[in-house]
């Protein structure tokens, strides 16, 4: 029998064994015997995660079970490709959870379903990695190697370490077609790369130019909107700057003076956070209407350390309540500026260069890191008499999610496609009902983020990455001309036939340095990923004509934008189709409490950590040292005090599909998923359960075969028999329109009320006394209707826990023509069970249910743990009657009585029961325990006036407290209404308990 995945070690010992396990276990065609696991041995006597969870996947992908062809009906969908360096975060067990239940339904419904998994290069999340571990491993940085020997360091990373997050994602089940894996670097990733761009270069859509960017000093490189952070500050905060010896103080508001050219007495103050990009200010602005300085308009002011002068200018931009009233405008350093700056034709003056040091603007200054030219700034200007004082200032302080470093608006030459024409046809698209959001709401985003797009900067100056397939061609009399093209040789006979240049003119051809962002590859993926543009030479692939579009795409919200519309925009152009029929989104993560998660809170959940487990100890010693890690650690203690318990992956899958993700937040909790695994360990002992009592019926001819399918066996099922059943196929039309509506969290609800209030707390309750009964088709009737109940409820479940579901549904005898694997079997529809759903079998045993429940609180409110009690319904609904009549042993069963009677309640009379405890379950209906000799009065009354005194003298000190002079003016109004509602509580069970007295008493 294969080991178990956890077996005697300790839980961090586990983790870290896990990936590494994976891999020796699930891969496939790495030589192992690839038989399915040994079942030989009895079902264990509990559910661990651990023992069942190992060996399954590399049976199901040595078999092909991820690949099932040769139906008419397709479903394609592409898993988002994650960062190839990274590890599985909770947001991609989600992704994951989610698709991979839908593809597995989409399976068991009989369709061809091509499931892509691919990697992305990540571009700059890559290189910052090569980079450090270059640094610690030798000491050197990416100039020490050279462009060339650097790219092949990061090649060498990749090929140690991008298997990880593939591993990690088998370890969660995906059914993903590994031979369809794709990087995004691939040789025909690239080809699709240069296609792309060139055929958008070609249309017109691709231009450079000069413009303001978000700059990380670190990367030395323009980075996304979504790569930056921005940290909220309240006042003045000390933040580590990489490249920096010390701390920068940020959150301060500086003031200082400019002084009119014609004038030394006449004086305007601006203020600053960042005062040291005064050595680019081109301008000072006032709101038109501000009379302080109407006198100013126009005039000009000197800039005291480059020695020139700027303008006073005048825009409705400035918000003359907002500090002085007057603004200093930095057009090369400001996103807002910069718009200024266009509108009153300014000057763009860039004062740093792309390391973060001040240029040759002011010769004197020129050299020096950008934070320390802050302190030499205010330094002159107080030596000049025009400093003016700092004070505490709130603001939000951008910084490069990959270095932390400090972002940078800067000018610098840059790629840009244009996006105008391609968001129009992608908003259409949304319109006309050809693509489908779910949930609808996002619809708004969409149109407001494609109906204001700007034009997209694509270039990066990283070493990883794709390069820009353009060349500039100089001319031998010192032309510049860029082109974009397959190759050198490509765009030298571009030149040459597009613009007319001799070919003997052409001095050199050289391709742009700079790479393209990781999203343009990634806005690529669906139809590149199935061959676009075809094979070298021509030709579309076969797999593009056959699966593009792809039918689904599920993501997060967050990226809808950077992700979701690029690859909408770019397949519209370049496919003339959707890359994608519909787009389901979930929502942010958030732990428990409805905090979004983040390193720093503490409140980071490992997905590997939740399969595997991990004590505090392993989860605090893996935190890096930092400014932050004390946070960490406190946070890790805070959240997450015992650890986190190995649930395992089928547990993580069904709670994270448990959420409703449609909504914009989804709270987390870990105790959630370890509940699932006890749920887990509910579906073993049911299935244990049942096979005990097939192997004690082996011998007497008992076969399963489902009642469902054989209309004419229904009439003979007892009525506990017809009400399982009845739920079973409520059941399935649940899980049916659940995953048609993409509302997976109603199925796992749904499944989880059937198999634990119904099948386990009620119906398997009520057969056990008919399992031990000498009726031999009574007994049939209950095992062939477990056996339908459980072997349909494994499959529904399957989507969702895989690896118990596999493990349980191979143990079970199967019907004529069985599968191999749970994954062949057909998911449940509601036309097998049609018929079966009744209604009224399921009021009617409610009502029983009722009854019992009733019964069992009489018992616990007398102290009563044994069985060894009898009781009456007392009814003049004789239908109520009639059923409960039918069914008096499994009344007794379920009401943990030795015997109940049933009783017409026109004929009792009004002193009947006296010495019996009493409920009214309706006004026809009343049900009474006999306490006549099961209980001692004297005892049980001495026992429940102990526990009233404790209750009047806990209401005394609440009423002592709510009555106290002041309490309504110093207590919250939530205060007062938990004080109100503890006495309501405290009242209620104090009356309950007298009746009880008063009951007892009377015996």
């Amino acid at each position: 029998m294969l080991g178990c995945l956890v077996h005697g070690a300790a839980r961090d010992a586990a983790r870290r064994r896990l990936t590494a396990h994976c891999c020796r276990g699930m891969a496939a065609g790495r030589g192992e015997a690839t038989g399915k696991k040994d079942l030989s041995e009895p079902l264990a006597a509990a559910y661990k995660p651990g023992d069942v969870e190992h060996g399954w996947y590399r049976w199901w992908e040595d078999h092909g079970f991820f690949r099932r062809a040769g139906t008419e009906e397709s479903f394609v969908m592409a898993f988002p490709p994650p960062n190839v360096t990274g590890s599985l975060h909770l947001g991609h067990a989600l992704t994951c959870s989610i698709q991979d239940t839908i593809a597995r339904w989409h399976q068991m419904q009989g369709h061809e379903v091509v499931f892509i998994p691919g990697s992305d290069h990540a571009g700059i999340a890559t290189q910052v990695v090569v980079e450090r571990h270059l640094w610690a491993t030798q000491r050197k940085t990416k100039h020490d190697l050279g462009r060339e020997k650097f790219v092949e360091e990061v090649w060498k990373w990749k090929e140690e370490k991008g298997t990880v997050i593939y591993d990690q994602l088998r370890r969660l089940g995906s059914s993903l077609d590994w031979n369809r894996a794709v990087f995004t670097m691939d040789q025909h990733m690239n080809r699709a790369v240069t296609e792309a761009f060139v055929r958008l270069y070609d249309d017109g859509l691709v231009y450079r130019k000069e413009a303001l960017v978000n700059w990380c000093c670190t990367l030395q490189s323009a980075i996304s909107d979504i790569e930056v952070d921005h940290l909220h500050l309240t006042g003045p905060t000390e933040l580590a700057v990489p490249g920096h010896d010390h701390p920068v103080t940020f959150g301060k508001m500086y003031d200082f003076a400019y002084r009119t050219a014609d004038s030394e007495k006449e004086e305007v103050v601006v203020s600053t956070t960042r005062p040291e990009t005064m050595l680019g200010d081109t301008a000072v602005m006032v709101h038109p209407d501000d009379t302080r300085y109407f006198h100013l308009h126009g005039r000009l002011l000197t800039h005291p350390l480059r020695q020139d002068t700027i303008p006073v200018i005048t825009d409705k931009a400035v918000d003359p309540k907002f500090g002085t009233g007057a603004v200093k405008v930095t057009p090369g350093h400001s996103h807002e500026d910069n718009q200024v700056g266009e509108r009153h034709n300014l000057p763009f003056l860039s004062i740093l260069d792309g390391s973060g040091r001040v240029t040759d603007i002011v010769p004197d200054f020129e050299g020096i890191p950008r934070f320390k030219a802050r302190d030499a700034v205010l330094a002159v200007l107080t030596a000049l008499g025009l400093y003016r004082g700092c004070r505490a200032h709130p603001m939000m302080v951008p910084r490069c999610s990959r270095t932390q470093d400090i972002i940078e608006p800067i000018l610098r030459p840059q790629w840009f496609i244009r996006c105008k024409e391609m968001a129009r046809e992608a908003a259409e698209a949304v319109d006309s009902g050809r693509l489908s959001l779910v949930p609808e709401h996002h619809q708004q985003a969409w149109h407001s983020w494609l109906d204001n797009i700007t034009d997209w900067c694509v270039s990066r100056q990283l070493w990883w990455g794709h390069r820009i397939p353009v060349y500039c061609v100089t001319t031998s009399d010192g032309r510049e001309l860029w082109m974009a093209a397959a190759s050198v040789d490509d765009a030298r006979r571009k030149v040459v036939e597009g613009k007319g240049i001799p070919e003997s003119s052409i001095a050199s051809v050289e391709q742009e340095q700079d790479v393209l962002d990781t999203w343009f590859s990634s806005a690529l993926f669906p139809f590149a990923s199935l061959g676009w543009p075809g094979r070298e030479g021509g030709g579309e692939a076969l797999d593009l004509a056959k699966y593009y579009p792809t039918t689904l795409l599920e993501t997060g919200h967050d990226i809808l934008f950077f992700w979701v519309a690029r690859m909408a925009m770019l397949g519209l152009k370049l496919t003339g189709e959707l890359p994608f029929k519909t787009v389901l989104m979930h929502g942010l993560l958030c732990d428990a409490g409805g905090h979004k998660m983040s390193k720093s809170r503490g409140n980071v959940i490992d997905p590997m950590d939740v399969i595997a487990g991990a004590s505090l100890e392993g989860l605090c010693g893996r935190v890096q040292s930092s400014q932050e890690a004390a946070e960490v650690v406190e946070g890790l203690k805070r959240n997450f005090p015992a650890g986190i318990p190995e649930c395992g992956a089928d547990a993580l899958r069904f709670t994270l599909c448990s959420t409703n993700f449609k909504n914009q937040l989804l709270n987390i909790d870990v105790t959630r998923m370890e509940q699932t695994k006890f749920f887990g360990n509910k579906i073993w002992q049911t299935v244990r359960f049942l096979l005990s009592a097939l192997e004690r019926e082996a011998d007497k001819g008992l076969s399963c075969t489902s009642p469902v399918q054989h209309s004419d066996r229904m009439h003979v099922l007892g009525v506990m028999d017809r009400w399982i059943l009845s739920h079973l196929a409520g059941l399935v039309a649940t899980a049916d329109n659940g995953f048609t509506t993409y509302d997976l969290h109603l199925v796992t609800l749904g499944f989880l009320a059937f198999w634990q209030n119904r099948l386990c707390d009620v119906y398997l309750e009520s057969i056990k006394p008919v399992l031990k009964g000498e009726s031999k088709g009574e007994r049939d009737c209950a095992l062939q209707t477990l056996w339908t109940c459980v072997d349909a409820g494994l499959r529904v479940a399957s989507p969702f826990m895989p690896y118990l579901t596999e493990e349980l549904y191979q143990r079970l005898p199967r019907r004529e023509g069985k599968q191999r694997s749970v994954m062949e079997s057909d998911y449940p529809r509601p036309e097998e069970f049609k018929g079966v759903r009744n209604l009224r079998v399921e009021e009617g045993v409610e009502t029983l249910l009722e009854v019992a429940s009733a019964l069992r609180t009489l018992k616990t409110s007398y102290g009563i743990a044994h069985d060894k009690v009898t009781g009456s319904v007392v009814s003049s609904d004789g239908v109520l009657r009639s059923i409960l009549k039918d069914n008096l042993q499994t009344l007794a069963t379920l009401g943990r009585m030795k015997e109940v009677w049933v009783e017409d309640g026109s004929s009792i009379s009004p002193t009947f029961h006296s010495s019996s405890a009493v409920a009214t379950l309706s006004s026809t209906t009343t049900v009474y325990l006999h306490l006549k000799g099961v209980v001692d009065p004297k005892v049980e009354v001495a026992r429940l006036t102990k526990k009233l005194a404790r209750l009047e003298k806990e209401e005394r000190k609440v009423v002592k407290m709510v009555t106290a002079p002041g309490y309504e003016e110093k207590s919250p109004p939530h205060i007062q209404e938990a004080h109100h509602s503890k006495l309501v509580s405290i009242r209620s069970e104090m009356e309950r308990l007298q009746a009880l007295i008063h009951s007892l008493e009377d015996l």
